[in-house]
């Protein structure tokens, strides 16, 4: 007869073996490849012609004083200085342009540094990259991107050097410059291209991650001590529960965002609710 924890270790090892290249914690580790991840920024971004990956971090934490806690999924900087932000978007939140709004301040306030001047941040071209498997603005193109302009004479351009790109994997058509992306929004579809080599080589790189003892483990961790903070709520209380599981989170320095997101679909709470717990 198996015990809790055996049953436990099954869950999460099953969650493990399913996890696809939209799974967070999945394509953070398969972007630590720097060659898959710098193909990836010139599929979605080719008229940078990025040559070089001089800073890669995965589970970037921006946790700036009295502001609240941003955690990119990839960060990435290129040997001309452009910032390029990469996040996966599995769940249509309603949110997505607060979203990037908060996103693109946080990247600038990281950038520029106490006592340097604004024209620092020239240097830093910034481009937010969403990778949505629902398609937010509902014009069913496959790429949408964002730019400061006059609304008097949209050729005008505020120059501030800031973009947005936000693709939408249920994309059917394809303009020329998009057809580079679409067999990686095929694969958020589970949808794989067996002929392209860089889809082969992210379904390598997967298999790889898979098999890496250390990973597994690490993500067996959290896992498990999600589970017990779930358990916890059954024991204890609905009230000491969701406590407990805050407080697990944010021991592991889970974003506030998903922390709101697992205590209302664990314990059924509406938005209002489970911002009061977090408060507390």
């Amino acid at each position: 007869m198996c015990t809790n924890l055996e049953k436990n270790i099954a869950t999460a090892l099953a969650i493990w073996e399913k996890m696809t290249i939209t799974s967070d914690p999945m394509f953070g580790m398969v972007m630590e490849n720097k060659e898959i991840c710098l193909e990836l920024i010139n599929r979605a971004l080719p008229h940078l012609k990025a040559q070089k990956v001089v800073q890669l971090v995965t589970q970037k934490d921006i946790n700036v004083v009295a502001a609240r806690r941003v955690r990119y999924d990839v960060y990435v900087q290129d040997e001309q200085g452009n910032i390029i932000v990469i996040e996966m978007q599995v769940a249509d939140k309603q949110n997505l342009p607060d979203r990037l709004r908060y996103y693109q301040e946080q990247v600038d306030h990281s950038l520029l540094l106490p006592g340097k001047n604004y024209q620092d941040l020239r240097k830093h071209p910034t481009y937010i990259i969403m990778f949505c498997d629902f398609d937010y603005y509902g014009r069913g193109w496959a790429r949408y991107t964002f730019e400061n302009t006059c609304l008097r004479d949209h050729n005008l351009k505020l120059n501030d050097q800031r973009t947005v790109v936000v693709f939408n994997a249920l994309a059917k058509e394809f303009k020329k410059d998009e057809e580079p992306i679409k067999n990686f929004l095929a694969l958020m579809r589970n949808q794989v291209d067996n002929k392209s080599k860089f889809i082969t080589r992210i379904q390598d790189e997967i298999a790889r991650v898979k098999q890496d003892p250390e990973r597994r483990r690490g993500f067996m961790k959290f896992e498990l001590e999600l589970m017990d903070a779930r358990n916890a709520g059954l024991k204890e209380g609905e009230t000491k529960g969701i406590y407990a599981l805050i407080h697990t989170l944010r021991d592991l320095d889970v974003d506030e965002t998903i922390i709101k997101q697992k205590v209302m679909s664990n314990f059924n709470l509406s938005d209002t609710e489970a911002i009061k717990y977090l408060k507390n």
